[in-house]
């Protein structure tokens, strides 16, 4: 029979082969199912763990900046103290500024000025305080700075004593042998 009625014919029941072959292929179509799934949510892991490195790394990041810009404010700067007169003139010796050398020598300290003062030969008083951050040499006049003692910095002389130490918990009061900064 070469025409087959579809109306009027049964098909015919497949063979065991073509079972087997159909079975074999639903279970590979099952099997590729799940392979899929699989790849998938290995696929969405590797995405979220991938997320979650870089939002740690920028995390890392942002704390190393917020940690390196505390560090750099909180590095005190470095600043020179000049000792000078009360011309402004640059004095050569620094020992003139400081208030155990002038109580050692018939002076004093005036705190509320800053001025130390010291006897002269013949009666009166030299006035001496400090510049900060000023230039000048010895006999010239001092040119720039401030006579109010930065906070937050390292004063030192040219001689490289120290005035004053700055940073946290670190006040204005230097350490010029007396605590007392000799600036005004």
């Amino acid at each position: 029979m070469r025409f087959q009625d579809a109306e009027n014919t049964t098909p015919r029941e497949p063979t065991l082969a073509e079972q087997r072959a159909r079975r074999q292929a639903l279970a590979a179509e099952r099997d590729r199912e799940i392979a899929e799934q699989q790849a998938r949510a290995e696929a969405e892991r590797k995405a979220s763990t991938k997320r979650k490195v870089l939002i740690g790394s920028g995390v890392t990041v942002g704390l190393v900046g917020l940690v390196a810009a505390w560090y750099i404010a909180a590095t005190p700067d470095e600043v020179t103290a000049t000792c000078v007169g009360s011309d402004d003139v640059v004095t050569d010796n620094d020992d003139y500024c400081d208030e155990g050398y002038a109580t050692s020598h018939g002076g004093y300290y005036n705190h509320s000025t800053g001025f130390m003062f010291i006897p002269i030969p013949g009666g009166g008083y030299n006035q001496y305080h400090y510049n900060y951050g000023g230039t000048g040499a010895p006999g010239q006049k001092i040119s720039g700075g401030s006579y109010t003692a930065p906070s937050n910095a390292n004063v030192t002389t040219k001689s490289g004593k120290s005035v004053q130490r700055g940073g946290f918990g670190i006040s204005n009061k230097g350490s010029s042998g007396t605590g007392k900064s000799g600036g005004s």
